[in-house]
């Protein structure tokens, strides 16, 4: 432990404090490289003050590790010699125990040669992963920062909200990721090349004007394939998921006019042939549907499949000009499978590809628990609300308000009965929506022999069903399909024996059991994706009406449904474009990391993109993807899990804060972020300051606003990393143990094992 502490010491020299901060400072300025804003550049302490902490704090992991662990461990036996064969100049020398392509060892070549070392020794190696975990961070910044940036009302902003910051940071945190930050493994490059993948993606589907050029296809290809050369199964995130969503966002594109209102189907069950025949000609001409992913339920999911493939099938020259360069990575990677005989590079023989569909059960569970600190906003309003029912006498809803969609109200308080506000309430289990439906509406459009499919479709009565279903599905593959690979159960040194140990390989009923824990893990995974799903609750007063007036925007721009009638909706009250552009402008700079950072408060009029929940489109595709992805490996490894995870991650939506936090604190503060909040700068204290009290007001105000105004869930989430990269760190650099037999005879030749995921 002495040790430890000495070299924790010697991480804390002068240099390699101002080599930190040199290099904190740049990611700051390079995160900031392409806002606008001028608040935003006020703000490099505090951006450097996240990376400055991944430094020291990957530093000091990377250095424990030189110092306890100095020869290659585990898989490092077979990549550091690898490496070190490419850093000779033998390209043509393989190992075939080796797996995965070589792009690691030759982006260790030239990271060498860049910075003028003379030998691939194990702890310089070791050093590319610190490295790609700072840029992890970086990158995942900018993405979150174009997630953002697309999602109110189609207008693009390129401010950097501090959310998306504080996401970056606990990315780049992330236990199964941050511990191999450590180690010469191909999991932290690998992640950093299809994040710049996903960044060239984000810029691709950036406008529906500007389409992609040539040179930035080929770009796209040059991407894709260095993917590739990380790892193969990249090919499924950057040709399905990417690929995908660009397929979506070319027909989405499209925008047909919309149909007279005297031409659209009231009901599709009414009159089914020409109801059918409408909605497909809408369809084709680009009319899909694709609500917000809270707004969603599961025929909605099948409706957003089904309108997107029917309007690609109708534009196929739309959409090959978008997606050719996804089709050229998968023609590749196609001609590549053919040539080596397999998908896997070198040992074949233990990496055969087998349907493994228990994968995606256990990936709930997983997320789940590193998402926890996330995921109290979701459990709290639901245990709150199920509480308030049981305690009251009379229903908090009604079908006349709202009888479907969450949080989907007019947005016109004049409008809304005097008897109730609706949500969509929570079904106690299930990989959807948290939502149940409401009793059938009093106007009997259904009657006859079309009530039964009426009330199914309309008022989602069929969800029971749906929920029945997924159960005895998620039991049927655990009973019929779960496999259990030899390196499993042969390898004490990792954390999956253990969990497998004492669960999967109990006993069948406990299996069974776990069916349960499946269940309510991705339900509650699921509705953290929805984001803010506000509790049964009138939204006047302190709530506001900004989620309203934002999911309404959506609702006319990509909610074309025949399974739905107008007054299930409730009125169309829309906000003008004139009001809504005032809005805008008003909040423009509200949101900005070096602005107030406001806009995440229940009660303000402004819509945060950093609350906006993503489309169906996405989450389904990024489901399908993870899908592929997963079910192909016999062998169930947290690293395969990071992808899906940090993708899950970007997508998650910010939860608003309450207002009252936001208007608590010094009165100093408070009216500096007033100032800061009405985006004019011109509040009387501040102009009459000299600049350099007026400066240390702004540090003070920014400082205090973002303290008061930070989502407590993202700095529980980082403390938690923290304290499970922490154990992680200590079991593995001081609770080492040997191999012995039965009569104490050492294996493995005497050499040190150790625990890691």
């Amino acid at each position: 432990m002495m040790d430890a502490l000495r070299v924790l010491l010697e991480t804390s020299k002068f240099n390699e404090v101002l080599r930190g901060l040199a290099i904190s400072i740049l990611l700051a300025k390079l995160a900031q490289s392409t806002t606008r804003s001028s608040k935003s550049q006020g703000s490099t302490s505090i951006t450097a003050s996240g990376f400055l902490l991944i430094y020291f704090f990957a530093r000091s992991w990377l250095a424990l590790v030189n110092h306890n662990a100095p020869e290659p461990y585990l898989d490092e036996v077979f990549h550091i010699p690898q490496a070190q064969t490419y850093c000779e100049g033998r390209y043509h020398e393989w190992d075939n125990k080796i797996t995965t392509p070589p792009g690691l060892y030759l982006l260790s070549v030239g990271w060498h040669k860049l910075m003028r070392l003379a030998e691939c020794t194990p702890s310089s190696l070791r050093s590319n992963n610190l490295v790609a975990t700072l840029l992890i961070a970086l990158f995942a910044l900018s993405c979150r920062r174009r997630i953002e940036a697309q999602t109110v009302a189609g207008t693009e902003k390129s401010a950097v909200s501090f959310y998306a910051y504080h996401t970056a940071i606990n990315i780049a945190l992330f236990p199964v990721m941050f511990f191999f930050s450590g180690l010469y493994y191909t999991d932290v490059a690998s992640t950093l090349v299809v994040l710049l993948a996903y960044r060239n993606h984000l810029d691709r589907v950036a406008s529906h004007s500007e389409k992609p050029g040539f040179l930035n296809g080929l770009w796209t290809v040059v991407l894709g394939v260095a993917a590739l050369f990380m790892r193969q199964t990249n090919v499924f995130w950057v040709v399905v998921y990417m690929g995908g969503l660009e397929a979506a966002h070319v027909v989405k594109g499209l925008k047909p006019k919309a149909a007279p209102k005297k031409e659209t189907p009231s009901f599709v069950l009414e009159n089914t042939r020409d109801s059918f025949g409408f909605w497909l000609r809408r369809y084709a001409a680009g009319d899909v549907h694709d609500p917000p992913v809270d707004m969603a339920w599961p025929d909605d999911w099948a409706l957003c499949l089904l309108s997107i493939g029917i309007a690609a099938l109708c534009n196929p020259f739309r959409v090959l000009r978008q997606v050719w360069p996804h089709i050229t990575i998968m023609g590749l990677f196609a001609g590549f499978v053919a040539w080596n005989g397999s998908v896997v590079l070198g040992d074949k023989s233990n990496h055969i590809a087998t349907i493994h569909l228990p994968q995606m059960l256990y990936i709930w569970p997983f997320f789940a628990f590193f998402s926890a600190p996330l995921l109290v906003p979701c459990v709290l309003p639901t245990l709150a609300g199920l509480f308030t029912r049981t305690k009251s006498a009379t229903p908090l809803h009604t079908a006349a308000d709202d009888p479907g969609l969450s949080s989907l109200r007019s947005t016109k308080p004049s409008n809304r009965s005097k008897k109730s506000s609706t949500t969509k309430s929570p079904p106690i289990s299930g990989l959807t929506p948290a939502s149940t439906s409401s009793a059938s509406d009093t106007k009997s459009s259904g009657r006859g022999p079309r009530l039964i499919p009426y009330l199914l479709l309309s008022r989602k009565l069929y969800y029971p069903f749906y929920l029945l279903a997924t159960i005895l599905l998620s039991a049927a593959i655990i009973r019929y399909n779960t496999i259990i690979h030899p390196f499993t159960l042969a390898d004490n040194r990792h954390y999956m024996f253990y969990i497998f140990r004492y669960t999967i390989l109990r006993s069948s009923s406990f299996r069974l059991a776990l069916v349960a824990v499946y269940t309510l893990s991705g339900w509650l995974i699921w509705k953290r994706l929805e984001g803010n799903n506000p509790p049964s609750r009138d939204l006047e007063g302190e709530m506001g009406l900004k989620i309203t007036d934002n999911k309404m925007r959506w609702r006319d721009e990509f909610f074309a449904s025949p399974f739905v009638t107008e007054e299930f909706y409730g009125a169309k009250a829309m906000i003008g474009d004139e009001q809504r552009k005032a809005k805008d402008k008003q909040g423009e700079e509200g949101w900005l990391i070096g602005g107030a950072f406001t806009t995440l408060s229940l009660s303000s009029s402004q819509a945060s993109p950093a609350t906006s929940s993503p489309r169906t489109s996405t989450v389904l595709l990024w489901l399908l993807t993870t899908t592929f992805s997963l079910v192909t490996a016999p062998l169930v490894e947290p690293r395969y899990f990071i992808l899906p995870w940090v993708f899950y991650r970007l997508l998650v939506p910010a939860m608003p804060v309450p207002s009252c936090l936001i208007s608590s604190g010094p009165s100093s503060f408070a009216s500096s972020s007033t100032d800061s909040d009405n985006g004019d700068g011109n509040g009387d204290d501040t102009t009459a300051a000299t600049p350099a009290v007026r400066q240390q007001q702004d540090e003070k105000g920014l400082l205090w606003n973002i303290i008061r105004r930070t989502d407590s869930s993202l700095a529980l989430e980082t403390v938690w990393f923290l304290a499970i990269n922490i154990g992680t760190m200590y079991m593995f650099l001081f609770k080492p143990f040997y191999w012995k037999t039965a009569s104490g005879e050492m294996l493995d030749g005497g050499r040190l094992q150790r625990f890691m995921w």
